[in-house]
């Protein structure tokens, strides 16, 4: 046994090490870091997965199933859930307005893909992946700026609301400035992201008022090979919490 470091493993610690420093000068945090080193397993198909809560009426009691009618609207607090991998956080965003199905660009390579729009009450809910598609950020640090926090935000993004004519609010990151339109599909406001939020394609019950997570669509979640590998499932598949963070 001679002491000498193994190169394979040099070879990991200078990774490591490397990844904590662009994350610590980019302001990005702990989490930035455990998302963009991932190990490569997970699932193999998304899972139809019921979205549980605690109900801010009865906010003692244990989780049950989401209702959607009462749902905040436009609402400033961060409400997440994590699908299909437990490393994995997900907006969840309610609106005054339904939400129409529109085309969503990915800046990075030209390409087009289809928004499918809101569901449940008006048509008003949409899901969006929580990690920011430039480098990783997540929660609380990229969230829900909703019509009446507008003014809070850059005055570049605030130009930029204002000339896309932007009316239900923006999810920003303050890692680096994205910005991204949940009311047209998490489409790119300003950069320096070159990709838009995945969304998560949502179904709702309208006998129970409740609504399940079926997949993801869009760009690839960041730091993952794939939506479905480069972290671990949740621990249940059948249900998932919807959370709000403290703010």
């Amino acid at each position: 046994m001679t002491g000498e470091v193994d190169p394979s493993r040099r070879g990991f610690l200078k990774t490591v090490i490397g990844l904590s420093a662009v994350a610590a000068v980019g302001g990005l945090g702990k989490g930035v870091v455990q998302n963009l080193i991932t190990p490569s397993v997970g699932l193999t198909n998304f899972p139809e997965t019921l979205l549980y809560w605690n109900d801010p009426s009865t906010p003692n009691s244990p989780p049950v199933p989401l209702k959607a009618s009462q749902f905040e609207v436009e609402s400033p607090s961060v409400w997440i859930f994590y699908y299909p991998l437990s490393d994995e956080p997900n907006f969840i965003i309610r609106f005054s307005d339904g939400v129409p199905p529109s085309s969503v660009t990915i800046d990075a390579t030209g390409a087009n893909y289809s928004f499918t729009g809101g569901v449940g009450p008006n048509n008003s809910i949409v899901s969006y992946s929580a990690i920011c598609q430039h480098l990783g950020c997540i929660p609380p640090i990229i969230h829900y700026y909703p019509p009446s926090q507008i003014s809070q935000l850059p005055v570049n993004v605030t130009a930029a609301i204002t000339a896309n004519k932007i009316t239900h609010g923006v999810i920003h990151c303050n890692c680096h400035g994205s910005t991204y339109d949940p009311f047209k599909g998490a489409g790119i406001v300003t950069h320096p992201t070159q990709r838009p939020l995945p969304f998560v394609t949502l179904k709702y019950d309208s006998l129970t008022d409740t609504l399940y997570a079926k997949k993801l669509t869009g760009p690839v979640v960041f730091g993952h090979p794939s939506d479905l590998t480069g972290g671990h499932a949740i621990p249940n598949l059948s249900k998932t919490t919807v959370t709000k963070l403290a703010s």
